[in-house]
């Protein structure tokens, strides 16, 4: 797979899939926390798998991360990944008010299943505009949370798509909240496997090798 070949053209498709996927995971936040949630999403572009420890502050810094397996017309992996202090932020909201601290042990079942919620919501409303744009069939696994070292969770992730490629697409995400203007950032990892990339853009019209 030549990423060489992926231009703003294919970014931009991208960008505007990842803003419908917002907007869909922005309505069924806001009915699950019963206030206006806005989403948006700065930036697409496509990094080195090096780049992506970069993102989240380097291999040794704590984050929360929601994963899971794409299966279907285009299978690959998505990772959405949280600073501990933003999910701390997000989760407190989700549960009421509730002070939430992710480290040291200290979270407990409901916090660890209110993430998996918010992954679920949110790969689900990106996958769904991915299938609704490509018409190909697109479904998620079951995610998994885990609150560790971003070098830890990423070498366990990586494994096994590292061995035929080194590259993921990004998808910044912000949420606010209207009402408060708090704004909590993420980043959207999705790593289609080698030969999806080329069904994903064929699908959409744009072929790899315009």
């Amino acid at each position: 797979m030549d990423f060489t070949k992926i231009n703003h053209i294919h970014l931009d498709i991208l960008r505007e899939i990842g803003n419908i996927g917002a907007g869909h995971a922005a309505t069924a936040l806001s009915t699950m926390l019963n206030k206006a949630v806005d989403m948006k999403v700065p930036s697409v572009k496509v990094i080195s798998f090096e780049e992506i420890t970069e993102m989240v502050g380097g291999s040794e810094n704590i984050v929360a991360s929601v994963f899971l397996r794409i299966v279907g017309d285009a299978p690959g992996c998505m990772f959405f990944m949280l600073p501990i202090e933003q999910a701390e932020k997000l989760l407190g909201d989700l549960l009421g008010g509730e002070v939430v601290q992710l480290t040291e042990g200290l979270h407990s079942e409901m916090t660890i299943s209110a993430l998996q919620e918010v992954g679920n919501i949110l790969s689900g409303s990106y996958l769904t505009s991915f299938s609704d744009f490509t018409g190909l069939s697109l479904q998620p696994s079951v995610p998994a949370t885990s609150i560790d070292m971003a070098g830890a969770i990423l070498s366990f992730g990586l494994l096994e798509i590292s061995a035929v490629s080194d590259f993921a697409i990004v998808i910044d995400t912000a949420f606010t909240d209207i009402k408060r203007l708090d704004e909590v950032k993420g980043h959207f990892f999705l790593l289609p496997d080698p030969e999806s990339f080329a069904k994903i853009f064929n699908a959409l019209g744009v072929p790899m090798d315009e």
